[in-house]
């Protein structure tokens, strides 16, 4: 009589050592936002050295912005600069002046540095820049500081800068 137990409990023993493993989950992973590269840092050493270089104090150039913000902030505009300093502001579809307050931290080459500058110390989740390939300026500066937050991304534009008398 003890032997059908026996042979009971030898087959319910092997059972459960021929049962398949279940497995834990894998621990969740969260993304972490990467830092802008230290080639972004590199680009940005190089660039800012090129345009300092060329030492142009006169200059005009287009300057438009795409963000989530007033319309007439997203204007295109024309921004000259004489003797390192923004003369003026216009509207390039109407040549009326444009609200200085609006561009005031975009009305210079070395100012749109400082956003890049300032974007790569705040390690902003995606930093894209494209250069002038001779002058050094930036020609294209795409933020987004928090892959997070909808609606904090900041897009420039850069053209058609021209060195003037």
């Amino acid at each position: 009589m003890r032997l059908p137990i026996a042979i009971s409990a030898i087959l319910v023993a092997s059972l459960g050592f021929s049962a398949p493993v279940i497995s834990q989950p894998p621990p969740i992973q969260v993304a972490k936002t990467p830092a802008p590269s230290s080639l972004a840092l590199e680009q940005f050493k190089i660039n800012y050295r090129l345009w300092r270089r060329q030492k142009i104090s006169n200059y005009r150039y287009e300057f438009t912005r795409s963000c989530n913000c007033l319309p007439k902030a997203t204007e295109p505009v024309i921004i000259k600069v004489r003797n390192r300093v923004t003369s003026s502001i216009t509207y390039k579809a109407t040549k009326q002046p444009a609200e200085a307050e609006l561009f005031k931290q975009y009305n210079t080459i070395p100012k749109l540095f400082n956003i890049i500058r300032d974007a790569l110390i705040r390690k902003a989740a995606n930093l894209t820049v494209e250069y002038d390939p001779i002058l050094g300026y930036p020609t294209q500066i795409n933020i987004d500081y928090n892959s997070q937050i909808a609606d904090d991304e900041i897009f420039f534009t850069i053209s058609n800068l021209q060195k003037t008398n």
